[in-house]
């Protein structure tokens, strides 16, 4: 099943398309090799304005977290042989408290529909029953639609790799940062952390990296969201951790 197909998800890629379409031709008489990677600089940038709320309770979720830190070490000695109890009583704590420990997800959630729908953009042949002119944008001599797995199979031009090399090596040094920055926020309550929730921040302090990664095998255009974004969720939380804290 084709989900592009879906209408309302053909009619949000169809009015997508003409807004980026509409952005790049207002944007290239300033910028005619770069127009549309800046596009999608500012159309990351109004996702992420828009996300702000929830970036401030996932940094409030953390505070809570260390807050409660206190707590959890106590029930974790008196029901450190009980591993059902420690998990209820330690779920009652955060749900009395109204912490959610699943806070740090919501951004990535909300997100995946705008990288999907970015996705598309920059696969399709045809949108809302006509051609995808969007194909033949660049971002400085780089092909839009391209992803870096592609180019190498196929060939490219040194400046070209050049692009997508910058793109990913600033991604794996945010990446870095973030997982630091992340470990040495929140070590001093790691180890009162209940084990399935220990677990679950282990697996999302690996995140960043997989967005490297991932960010390899997808078109140019969503390599250019996921770096923009990446960088600014890192710079973002360090400014709401001082605003909140």
């Amino acid at each position: 099943m084709d989900l592009y197909a879906f209408p309302p998800i053909a009619a949000a890629l169809d009015a997508a398309h003409s807004a980026i379409t509409w952005l790049i031709a207002t944007l290239e008489p300033l910028l005619p090799a770069g127009a549309a990677g800046l596009a999608i600089v500012l159309v990351t940038v109004l996702v992420r304005t828009a996300l702000i709320p929830a970036s401030v309770s996932t940094v409030r979720g953390e505070i809570n977290r260390r807050r409660l830190a206190p707590q959890i070490a106590q029930l974790r000695k008196r029901y450190g042989k009980q591993p059902e109890v420690l998990q209820r009583k330690t779920m009652e704590l955060y749900s009395s408290e109204k912490v959610s420990p699943f806070a740090g997800i919501l951004p990535l959630l909300i997100q995946a529909p705008v990288l999907s729908l970015l996705y598309g953009l920059f696969v399709l042949t045809s949108i809302g029953g006509h051609a995808n002119a969007l194909l033949t944008e660049t971002f400085l001599g780089a092909p839009l639609g391209t992803s870096l797995v592609t180019m190498i199979g196929s060939g490219g031009d040194p400046a070209q790799f050049a692009v997508y090399a910058v793109l990913l090596l600033a991604m794996g040094v945010v990446a870095w940062f973030s997982r630091r920055v992340t470990a040495t926020y929140l070590g001093e309550s790691a180890d009162d952390t209940p084990p399935a929730m220990r677990q679950l921040s282990g697996i999302l302090s690996w995140m960043p990296f997989l967005t490297v990664v991932f960010a390899a095998i997808v078109p140019l255009a969503a390599t250019i969201y996921l770096t923009v974004t990446t960088t600014w969720s890192l710079v973002e939380r360090q400014l709401l951790r001082r605003a909140l804290a």
